[in-house]
């Protein structure tokens, strides 16, 4: 089959490798439907020591089950299914409190843009969508995978609801479904920081009440002023780099929560007075979003929610190498792989 490698900074390459096969009982073989370049992608892609290469990419992806191993119950071969970016058991104590990415039977994904992909622990993995392969709701349901749900995962964990007042930081893929699970959650004030402006249109039709595109100390204190110089209850930081986690704490109001979905490109930050003397807050990290699929699902299908939005580009799979090459230049916001 033809797969995704990538070899090193800057160097992705498509090329033919072994087709995978079920390896044990709880395997299932999926033929993937729609793929996607994640944001996160782009730190390897940034960083990779050629030393560390080759190493396959992508864990978005939808499919068809083609085969299954023999402890595999709930999911047949022909079922169009959705698998999110960790597998799990969904039996162990981990998964039972939700927490599915933190499975001690579990993984993540690493070769979901690829014509096939081996799902292990298949039946507490997958989830079967009842919707065609030529369905036009298939962009969204890619979403399911990671973005809406990591989205999600960043207001849920910062307890957005109603009278809530909340801070994106980032215009990304995630900020943008950050605001919409935002919105979906009851928030009053959402204010999107980010600063191109094509993006930020978008966030606005997600539920965005305010854009603040400065940065820095001028972006905090621009936020500052949207809120009564107080800042908002909570801040969801949907970049991972050190400047996005600063402007975080700099826009948190008083006993408000900082929840970080971006993943950590950093190993140092602010945790001192400052934050325990305004009895801040700190939470996030990887999305359990198998955890969140049933839950987000119906709306999506009934297009109360439409996150399939953020593709705006759309490749075959030996274009891939494009998609990194746009979206790290900014000329894509998220690109999804049709193999």
């Amino acid at each position: 089959m033809r797969a995704t490698v990538m070899y090193g900074a800057g160097d992705v390459r498509v090329e033919t490798v072994p087709d995978p096969k079920i390896e044990q009982p709880t395997d299932a073989i999926v033929r993937t439907l729609r793929a996607c370049v994640c944001g996160s992608d782009l730190h390897p892609y940034h960083t990779m020591d050629p030393a560390d290469g080759p190493s396959p990419m992508g864990h978005e992806f939808i499919g068809v089950v083609e085969d299954l191993g023999s402890d595999v119950d709930g999911v047949r071969a022909g079922d169009l299914v959705v698998a999110p970016f960790a597998y799990s058991d969904g039996t162990c104590e981990f998964c039972r409190e939700g927490l599915h990415t933190s499975c001690v039977n579990g993984g993540f994904f690493s070769t979901a843009q690829a014509e096939v992909v081996r799902v292990p622990q298949a039946q507490g993995t997958l989830v079967t969508l009842p919707v065609g392969e030529d369905s036009e709701l298939l962009p969204s349901l890619l979403t399911l995978s990671d973005v809406m749900c990591t989205g999600h995962h960043a207001a849920v964990s910062a307890g957005v609801g109603p009278s809530t007042t909340v801070t994106v930081v980032g215009d990304g893929a995630v900020g943008l479904l950050a605001a919409l699970a935002s919105r979906r959650l009851g928030a009053e004030q959402i204010i999107l920081m980010g600063r191109h402006t094509d993006r930020t249109d978008l966030g606005r039709e997600f539920g965005a009440t305010d854009v603040v595109a400065e940065r820095g100390d001028e972006g905090i204190e621009r936020v500052r002023e949207l809120t009564g110089g107080q800042g908002t209850h909570a801040v969801l930081e949907c970049v991972g780099h050190l400047p996005a986690y600063e402007q975080a704490m700099g826009v948190v109001r008083a006993g408000g929560v900082v929840s970080r979905v971006g993943v950590p490109q950093y190993t140092d930050g602010p945790i001192g007075f400052g934050m325990f003397g305004r009895n801040v807050t700190l939470t996030g990290g990887a999305a359990p979003v198998r955890a969140y699929i049933e839950e987000l699902l119906p709306d999506v299908l009934d297009g109360t929610i439409q996150p399939g939005r953020v593709f705006d580009h759309t490749v075959g799979l030996e274009d891939t190498p494009g998609a990194y090459r746009a979206m790290d230049a900014r000329e894509a916001l998220k690109v999804m792989v049709r193999p």
